[in-house]
């Protein structure tokens, strides 16, 4: 077994000030269209984002509310492909060292060979993965395969986990620890809604999670939401409002410029 060596994500929470929080944002790769993404992740590192997680469009988005299923769905349509993917995340390589994780489900991964996958993703440069549908317990092969190559694997906690299995989330991950808010599927939720259960929640991830850094999402909105409900954690993720601004612009003219605003009001108020 490979000794793992440092990645760009554990190097991204090492710069963290204490008093800053780390933003991880969600786009769907081929959403709008197949051109774009390469130019939004750039973007968005240019006005604050700290990590990428980059979605792996799925016909079956178990976890997903609507706003990214209608993204996986129109990226579908446009063509995308996992080489088309893994091009994406190599074009990027050629200006950025961002952190990108790849986030999706596992059945396209076991389509496509749980061995090729990893060590495709791990060459064009991504840094790690995030499949929902793949808990600890069922996802040893993967597991290996990702540490062979190098990749974090990040798993994720609820309100409902119990605190034997944060623990164990915590001993298996490496990277982060993704905290979902609220049960149920990704959207937008109201702010006060997420910040009443997060509370109690964080609390007992703080008490169960301690190996590594911890990042909420699930439910955030807009800057207020997201420092509320990060308070006591390392930072935040945003997907389904990021994705929901860019369906508001895009095509119009300068609709690029607006998602890049709304990503820098999101990190810096």
């Amino acid at each position: 077994m490979i000794t793992k060596q440092k990645s760009r994500v554990d190097a991204c929470f090492e710069r963290r000030s204490e008093d800053s929080k780390i933003m991880s944002l969600f786009i769907t790769a081929g959403y709008p269209d197949l051109e774009s993404t390469v130019d939004l992740i750039l973007g968005f590192e240019k006005n604050g984002a700290d990590i990428i997680e980059l979605g792996m469009p799925f016909s079956d988005p178990l976890a997903d509310g609507p706003t990214i299923q209608y993204a996986s769905n129109v990226a579908i349509a446009n063509g995308i492909t996992m080489k088309k993917i893994f091009q994406m995340v190599k074009e990027v390589r050629k200006s950025s060292q961002i952190p990108i994780i790849l986030m999706g489900y596992i059945n396209p991964v076991l389509r496509y060979g749980i061995d090729e996958f990893c060590r495709e993703a791990a060459e064009c440069g991504a840094d790690g993965l995030i499949l929902p549908d793949s808990p600890p317990e069922e996802s040893s092969l993967i597991a290996d395969a990702a540490k062979n190559n190098n990749l974090d694997m990040i798993y994720l906690v609820a309100p409902n986990s119990t605190d034997a299995r944060m623990k164990k989330v915590d001993e298996l991950s490496s990277g982060f620890v993704y905290c979902v808010s609220v049960t149920g599927v990704t959207g937008a939720r109201q702010g006060e809604e997420v910040a009443r259960s997060v509370e109690r929640f964080i609390g007992r991830v703080n008490q169960n999670v301690t190996k590594n850094p911890k990042l909420v999402g699930f439910g955030i909105k807009n800057h207020d939401d997201a420092f509320i409900i990060s308070k006591q954690v390392d930072g935040f993720i945003v997907g389904s409002a990021l994705i929901d601004a860019i369906r508001k612009n895009y095509p119009n003219n300068g609709w690029m410029d607006n998602v890049f605003s709304f990503v820098k009001e999101l990190k810096h108020g």
